[in-house]
């Protein structure tokens, strides 16, 4: 009796729920931009019955279940004006409201999913390089843009392999705790921004969470102040993958050399009904030992994402980092540098053994990075947007970094600092964003303010070891953590916490004269107050070092940064003329011999060139020339160079950078790029006056990337690519006595995949030929490199 029961049961609702799908209609559609391509997450209202969607990858949205009658669709999104569409429901059918967008929208432009053969490497449409819905033809600005899709055809399994396609990025600098640093322009160059603001992660960064990295190039002050890390040079920007109206993902393994073991996974799902709420989880897992005698990394992280369309006018984008990671410390060679006589010196040629570290297994480091990231997005009206920011870094160290410092020709001192060291970093951020018309004249508009608050704790001791010769090692040498834990009562110690807060202003507007001429100005005004450096040990606060160690105490300085540009479009939307003036600055802290402080440091960028986009997006390019000049440079000053310093030196970088991509034909891709950079201290102490500075790397720098799929036919999807980078020879070390030369070097990569709907099959070597190359800490580069990987998408 039991069973006919259930079975009536579901009979009688299996029949109520077609009598009901009789009685109700759907809404369906597509939205699309101008150039018909479909429009992703844009919000879709029903607003008679309160309900929101949000378009899939495909542009597709719908409603289900919908009573008969008359209704209003809105589509809502940012930077385009609303649409009202009137829709009739009638009970067992579908009504179609479909919808394109009459105008471009640069802010949905950077959502749109890469496909086809059509240079699939050339999406280059940011909102976060002007903080504006501005295309990369109307911005003044030079940047470059490597996109998910150049990441995962050259199998990148890290941001140095990724920062191989920017122009002047050199060999990455990986310092003790894996973080990896850059060149650009002349200056060292970290990726410390995150979608746009402060990101700072002083630990290594896995990639398998990023959507694109943006190196945005020059002094970038006005717009990102220095909180980021920018440069002079410029600064990185790291665009995170967000969640999508979908359910899909993908897991990868990758294993290669030197036990090199790595999974990573990306899962996007609707968490709710209306599709309005939705998750994304990317992560991954990774192994490796070094090619040298000893070292090995082990990391993992998690990277979830959470967006939520709260109303049609309101959403939150919550966007978390999570990594932890162990292990030794890269090869970091500090050579003798104490010649009477001038000398010069090539790290070919002096003997340092390429594949040896000195130290053990056990003296180990360990990072934790935790990285929040929230935006709250409000559109005001059809002209105004209000973004509101919250960002909180966090990464401690914890276990052994190492360093081997030259005491004479061929022997060295290996210094160990054992112990704790902590960052904290938060930012606070108001933008309102407007787009609007005064006459005939465009305008697009951004002011904000920001606050940035750092926080810094060192609990460690540095620790120096008896000398040793580099080339005639007794085999019977190793430096243990047991003898390093006993030498720590000698060492010295660092024991203090310190901080800063920030304080800015900026506006910035990008003014349409015509169609095609468009001016920007921008300016900011930003307040540092340096709290100093609290001693644990003694109590003392101070505050920074003069030029012979004598503390200066806390400070506030004040900074005014600008921006300007002009572009103009030769032909519209296809090639145009830029030119550019910027500003930078970094606070700086010393004691002058009049015990007074100093101004913030800065430089100027003057900088002109010609952008294009043509063939139908198949050739996309910036050609540039730029100009920095650095001014109010600390020095020792003359007249007693052992306590104090002077503000009047001067530093000037100027050079080319040429960045290309291409598609001449169907399933050919091309990036390529060349940068010349011609550094030098123009008034600096007497030792490098006039010299290119040390650790700016490489003069020239070429970088390229060939690859071929099929398109068509039973092996569509089958590719190949090839890649090279070179460099011309720079200098660790550059002084009228002493000069510490890196060769030149020429690193080759070659790749084969297989890239189908629901698989990738991919094969990488990296320098193929195992040449010999150092980053300018003078860590030697690992040979050739194979990695073989396997990807399941769903």
């Amino acid at each position: 009796m039991k069973p006919l029961f259930i079975l009536l049961l579901i009979f009688l609702s299996s029949l109520s729920i077609r009598v009901y799908a009789q009685i109700t209609g759907q809404i369906s559609g597509t939205v699309t931009m101008v150039d018909g391509r479909p429009l992703a997450s844009g919000s879709v209202s029903l607003i008679e019955l309160s309900k929101t969607t949000l378009t899939d990858e495909h542009g597709h949205y719908a409603f289900n279940d919908i009573a008969p009658g008359t209704y209003t669709v809105k589509i809502q999104v940012l930077g385009a004006a609303e649409k009202d569409l009137q829709v009739k429901v009638t009970a067992g059918q579908t009504s179609t409201a479909d919808y394109q967008f009459p105008k471009e929208n640069v802010t949905a432009l950077q959502e749109v999913t890469v496909s086809g053969n059509k240079n699939r490497f050339s999406k280059k449409e940011s909102v976060y390089i002007a903080r504006l819905p501005l295309k990369n033809l109307e911005n003044p600005q030079v940047y470059n843009s490597v996109s998910k899709e150049l990441i995962q055809e050259q199998m990148a399994v890290d941001l140095g392999s990724i920062s191989k396609n920017v122009p002047g990025a050199g060999i990455p600098m990986i310092a003790n705790q894996g973080r990896v640093t850059f060149r650009s322009r002349g200056f060292e160059t970290e990726p410390n921004a995150r979608n746009g603001v402060a990101g700072a992660a002083f630990a290594s960064i896995d990639p398998a969470n990023l959507e694109r990295v943006e190196a945005i190039k020059g002094p970038s002050a006005t717009l990102f102040g220095t909180s980021v890390s920018s440069s002079y040079g410029g600064l990185y920007n790291r665009v995170t993958k967000k969640p999508y109206n979908g359910f899909g993902g993908e897991v990868a393994y990758f294993g290669g050399s030197w036990n090199f073991n790595r999974i990573t996974w990306d899962v996007n799902t609707p968490v709710n009904a209306d599709k309005t709420a939705l998750f994304r989880l990317n992560g991954a897992t990774s192994f490796e030992k070094s090619f040298q005698d000893l070292g090995f990394t082990n990391s993992v992280s998690l990277a979830p994402s959470f967006s939520y369309q709260i109303t049609d006018r309101l959403s939150l984008l919550l966007d978390v980092e999570f990594g932890q990671a162990k292990g030794t410390s890269v090869v970091r060679f500090n050579p003798f540098t104490g010649y009477k006589t001038p000398t010069t010196l090539s790290i070919a040629d002096m003997g340092f053994p390429y594949k040896k570290t000195f130290l053990s297994n056990d003296l180990v480091y360990s990072t934790q990075m935790l990285n929040i990231f929230a935006q709250l997005n409000y559109k005001i009206s059809e002209k105004w947007t209000s973004q509101t920011i919250i960002s909180r870094a966090r990464s401690t160290i914890n276990g052994y970094i190492t360093a081997l410092n030259g005491k004479a020709a061929t022997t060295i001192s290996p210094q160990v600092i054992v112990g704790n060291t902590s960052f904290i970093a938060t930012d606070l951020q108001q933008n309102f964003i407007g787009d609007f018309k005064i006459g005939n004249h465009r305008n697009r508009v951004v002011g904000g303010l920001d606050y940035y608050n750092n926080s810094n704790s060192f609990d460690r001791v540095t620790v120096n070891l008896p000398a040793v010769d580099f080339i005639n090692v007794p085999s019977t040498y190793r430096v243990s953590r047991f003898k390093i834990d006993s030498l720590t009562s000698k060492g010295t110690l660092r024991k203090e916490n310190n901080g800063d807060d920030t304080y800015a202003a900026y506006i910035s507007d990008v003014f349409n004269i015509t169609d095609r001429l468009l001016v920007m100005g921008s300016i900011r005004v930003d307040r540092y107050q340096y709290h100093g450096v609290y001693n644990i040990t003694t109590g003392v606060t101070a505050g920074g070092l003069g030029a012979g160690g004598i503390q200066a105490g806390p400070y506030g300085q004040t900074a005014i940064s600008h921006k300007s540009g002009l572009v103009y479009e030769l032909f519209k939307d296809q090639l145009s003329v830029f030119g550019n003036y910027m500003n930078g600055f970094f606070n700086k802290s010393g004691v002058a011999a009049d015990g007074g402080h100093f101004k913030p440091e800065h430089a100027n960028q003057l900088e002109f060139g010609v952008k294009s986009d043509v063939l139908d997006h198949r050739l996309v390019g910036t050609v540039s020339y730029y100009d920095i000049r650095v001014a109010n440079v600390l020095r020792p000053d003359p007249n007693d160079p052992n306590n104090y310093s002077v503000q009047d030196g001067t530093q000037l970088s100027r050079g080319v950078e040429v960045d290309l991509t291409a598609n001449p034909f169907p399933g050919l891709n091309i990036v390529a790029g060349y940068a010349y950079n011609n550094s030098k201290f123009t008034k600096a102490d007497p030792s490098v006056n006039g010299l290119r500075p040390a650790l700016s790397g490489p003069a020239n720098t070429y970088n390229l990337w060939i690859s071929y799929r099929l398109p068509a036919g039973d092996l569509k999807g089958l590719g190949m690519g090839f890649g090279a980078n070179a460099g011309s020879s720079s200098y660790q070390t550059n002084t009228v006595t002493t000069k510490i030369v890196i060769p030149s070097y020429t690193l080759l990569d070659a790749s084969i995949f297989y890239d189908q709907p629901k698989y990738r099959i991919g094969f990488k070597v990296d320098n193929l030929t195992s040449e010999k190359a150092w980053s300018v800490r003078l860590t030697p580069q690992a040979p050739a490199r194979f990695i073989g990987s396997m990807s399941l998408k769903f």
